[in-house]
């Protein structure tokens, strides 16, 4: 995965929003304002994503890739280096997991909306 194919399946998700709240390198995605991934743009290709903690700490210990996240919190965030050891369809995977995580938080209101109140 390199950084367009990631920003592309990020924009691809509904509601989903992209900015530099930061500064000019620090590209986040939000869904409905609230982030679900983020990476810099001047940096190696890592990213941020947001996991439930108990996952969080079983993926650093499984993948050699997965560091808590930095700049984030280290409970519910990881950050994962793209050095190509890693399946695009895993990265996928926890993108969606990043994303669903944040949804599921989200008011019932703003839920109802998304895909015609699924």
């Amino acid at each position: 995965m390199n950084i367009e194919e990631f920003r592309e399946y990020c924009l691809k998700k509904e509601m989903v929003t992209e900015e530099f709240p930061f500064d000019e390198s620090t590209l986040v995605f939000k869904v409905a304002g609230k982030m679900f991934a983020l990476t810099d743009l001047e940096e190696d290709f890592r990213i941020n994503l947001k996991c439930i903690p108990e996952k969080a700490v079983e993926l650093r210990e499984q993948y050699s890739c997965v560091l808590p996240g930095y700049h984030m919190s280290k409970k519910h965030w990881n950050t994962v280096i793209l050095d190509g050891t890693l399946k695009d369809e895993i990265l996928f995977q926890w993108i969606d997991d990043s994303y669903n995580l944040i949804v599921a938080g989200l008011p019932k209101k703003i839920r109802q909306q998304m895909a015609g109140g699924n």
